[in-house]
């Protein structure tokens, strides 16, 4: 057993578990982290795509009441048939593009550079949107939300799909302009993420099925539990934060964190890998 490896494939399921539902990448961290380890060969892109699901049965256990409701009141209750029809719309367009250009996404644009520059332009983009005019809250609550709302948050979430930008990042924020309030949106994104995380992950594994092996079950098993882990500690710090708080630091996060890895790009001090 490689113990190097297993430390390695720790370290990535810690940063995919914190990074996944913060406005800040974790595809993006996943590309940077797996450049500085040397984790960063197509088995690895298969790796971190699969550890995806190990942060998702974390939010699933935070968020298990609502879940057990609404699988419980699918023959009774429109209020759980809507909710359920509403992911399943959001859900459809990253599906449809993801398809049709994800592999051309991954050959060209997972690169340290690109990941550093969508850093910089989210942060400026979440600052603008912390700092216009309030936009008038319609939808309080994921239940209030109508299938047009979950279309549009759907269509925002694609932008995710160049790395760097932020699932959860794109689909809060974009709730947020579309009129959802912080936790509808916040709520609407993690809910968002089950089929479209679980859909990526299970994806990954059958396409890529000739790159692994028995052996290679011990990394992903390590990467699959201190992804829970970090995710579950992180989805209940964040749900408590954005009670009273914005996203500002985030975006300055974002924008420092992009300015240095551009800086050491382009003076050779750290050599990036893609």
């Amino acid at each position: 057993m490689d113990i190097l490896l297993l430390v390695k494939s720790a370290l990535m399921g810690i940063v995919e578990g914190v990074t996944e539902f913060l406005p800040i990448s974790s595809t993006g961290h996943l590309i940077l982290a797996g450049s500085l380890l040397g984790f960063h060969d197509d088995k690895s892109k298969v790796f971190d795509i699969a550890i995806q699901t190990g942060a998702i049965f974390a939010v699933m256990l935070v968020y298990a009441h609502k879940l057990r409701e609404t699988v419980l009141g699918l023959g009774s209750s429109p209020k759980a048939r809507r909710f359920v029809l509403n992911v399943a719309i959001a859900f459809v367009p990253a599906v449809v593009l993801g398809l049709a250009f994800g592999k051309a996404i991954q050959a060209h644009l997972f690169t340290p550079v690109v990941v550093a520059s969508t850093f910089i332009l989210g942060g400026l983009v979440i600052l603008w949107a912390e700092r216009r005019q309030s936009v008038a809250v319609r939808v309080e609550s994921v239940d209030d939300m109508t299938p047009l709302d979950a279309l549009k948050v759907g269509l925002v979430q694609c932008l995710a799909l160049v790395p760097g930008t932020s699932r959860s990042g794109a689909t809060i924020i974009g709730g947020m302009l579309l009129g959802l309030s912080r936790r509808a949106a916040t709520d609407f994104s993690f809910f968002l993420a089950m089929p479209t995380l679980i859909g990526a992950g299970v994806y990954s594994l059958v396409k890529e099925r000739t790159l692994l092996s028995v052996a290679d079950l011990p990394m992903f098993g390590v990467g699959l539990l201190f992804s829970f882990l970090s995710a579950w500690l992180c989805v209940r710090w964040l749900l408590r934060y954005i009670a009273s708080n914005d996203f500002v630091p985030f975006a300055w996060y974002r924008i420092v964190f992009g300015l240095v890895v551009l800086a050491t790009a382009w003076s050779g001090v750290v050599q990036w890998q893609g």
